[in-house]
């Protein structure tokens, strides 16, 4: 079974028929205006070939009815702006809305109108057909992937596979803003955060001898400690800290992470060498188990009190949630 933390750790256009009518309606000659519309279309960037994590697809028009099987990259796809209309949901809980969809963004999703492609991150190829979608997006990695179907659903409509694990989510929202057509959206939705991130870094005090990063579970669970080159450090070095890592020796892990190490428990105090402690997911709550814990006492952080919340949708950092972890270091520290 897999532990809790790994759980939430590997836990983000024009239509042919309008075109036909535009053409019914076009006082010229049929042919002379499919010539105008193939122009149009190639001066815009179209058709293009698209490279990705499972193959390359040649993809004849920006896209209008985007699929998201990827709970995790259907954030990054509605910051920026990409014409989502249905995505897969996760299973109800603390960190979702009431369908599935990750809290940090689903108000967004819903006055957009995206509806839910199926529950439980339980693929449905039937709801997708009913979906109708030009142009699906499916992740190689995390509990949201489909990628043992991808031939099945590529073999009906077009399809890029992601690999969100590997990458920054302003990275993403490159890859997906050139393979939808949306660079202007991407672009967008990245500088908005960098300034977003830039107010809220002149805005606190950072605590002195570094930070450490922290996904705390409690006795006899596994624990995280994030890594410098992880999504989470660079955002926290961006607003002004110096993230210290755990140390290699101690990492439980087989495989080789960007993001994290894992330890255990018996060695946390080992693991933690920051003089700040900041708590993935974490809230007031996770706050007080974390200082109010015995085998904890002698950290300088715990004896310092300096320990704070990266809020509850700090697990996987999109646009939306990414805002919310900095304003969480702002009602820490401001």
């Amino acid at each position: 079974m897999r532990s809790p933390i790994k759980k939430i750790v590997a836990l983000a256009t024009i239509g042919l028929t309008s075109l036909s009518l535009a053409a019914c309606g076009n006082s010229e000659p049929a042919s002379e205006s499919t010539d105008s519309t193939a122009a149009a279309s190639t001066d815009e960037g179209w058709p293009r070939t698209i490279d990705h994590e499972m193959g390359e697809l040649e993809l004849e028009a920006k896209p209008e009815r985007i699929v998201s099987t990827s709970v995790s990259v259907t954030g990054t796809l509605l910051a920026i702006d990409a014409p989502v209309v249905a995505s897969a949901a996760t299973g109800v809980s603390p960190i979702t809305d009431d369908k599935g969809f990750f809290a940090q963004w689903s108000d967004v999703a819903d006055e957009r109108g995206v509806d839910v492609l199926y529950d439980n991150l339980e693929f449905n190829m039937e709801a997708l057909i009913a979906a109708d979608p030009d142009l699906v997006i499916v992740s190689t990695s995390g509990a949201d992937t489909v990628a043992d179907e991808y031939d099945q659903i590529a073999e009906q409509f077009p399809t890029i596979a992601v690999d969100y694990s590997k990458q920054t989510w302003q990275e993403l929202a490159t890859e997906l803003g050139a393979d939808t057509g949306n660079e202007e959206g991407a672009q967008a939705a990245i500088d908005d955060f960098d300034d977003y991130a830039a107010d809220a870094a002149s805005k606190i005090t950072v605590p002195e001898g570094g930070a450490s990063i922290v996904s705390y579970n409690g006795p006899s669970q596994e624990q995280a400690i994030g890594k410098q080159t992880g999504p989470h450090a660079q955002l926290m070095s961006a607003l002004g800290f110096d993230v210290i890592e755990g140390p290699d020796e101690l990492d439980t892990t087989d495989q080789e992470r960007d993001d994290f190490i894992f330890i255990t428990y018996e060695n946390l105090t080992k693991g933690i060498e920051g003089e700040s402690v900041f708590l993935l997911t974490g809230t007031e709550d996770t706050v007080d188990s974390f200082l109010s814990d015995s085998t904890l006492a002698n950290l300088p952080a715990v004896q310092s009190e300096q320990v704070y919340p990266l809020g509850i949708n700090s697990f996987r950092i999109d646009y939306y949630s990414g805002k919310e972890l900095v304003d969480s270091v702002v009602d820490s520290l401001s």
